[in-house]
């Protein structure tokens, strides 16, 4: 097994970080531009991707390969439905929780976009509420905007 940690930079977002086991994302903390930790210094194709997603470019991101495998079968159904959300959409918890094969749990589809762990590859910032963006945990809703405008969904 062969694991990989990787901070990186993006331009006037700050500094985010990558772990990935064999090759599949597992872990992926967003830039920010508070955070400390050092810039790797090797290159990886994915994250020129992820450079290029923060400087606005249409990036794909829905094909790289990343662990699915969460504590309950729901949250993976959810990880999977919002992979499949196209960049500039969005959907609401409710809406999510259908998606993930259980309607009316837009509760239990809202503790999954907080608990995520993989950033971009399972874009919760997709997820509003159904009157208003929601929440974004520690990053805080103006984050959320700003994905969501870069993305073309506001």
């Amino acid at each position: 097994m062969v694991t990989t940690q990787v901070a990186y930079e993006a331009q006037d977002w700050g500094v985010g970080e990558l772990v990935l086991v064999d090759g599949r994302v597992v872990w992926h903390e967003l830039p920010h531009p508070v955070r400390t930790a050092q810039v790797t210094s090797c290159h990886l194709e994915l994250v020129d991707r992820i450079k290029a997603y923060f400087a606005g470019e249409d990036v794909p991101l829905g094909e790289v390969p990343v662990d699915l495998e969460y504590d309950s079968e729901f949250f993976s159904r959810c990880a999977e439905a919002l992979r499949s959300v196209p960049r500039g959409e969005v959907v609401t918890y409710g809406e999510l929780a259908a998606l993930a094969g259980a309607p009316g749990a837009a509760r239990a589809a809202g503790s999954f976009c907080a608990r995520n762990r993989l950033g971009l590859f399972v874009p919760c910032h997709r997820v509003v509420a159904a009157g208003d963006l929601g929440s974004y945990g520690s990053y805080g809703v103006g984050y959320k905007r700003r994905l969501l405008e870069l993305e073309g969904a506001l």
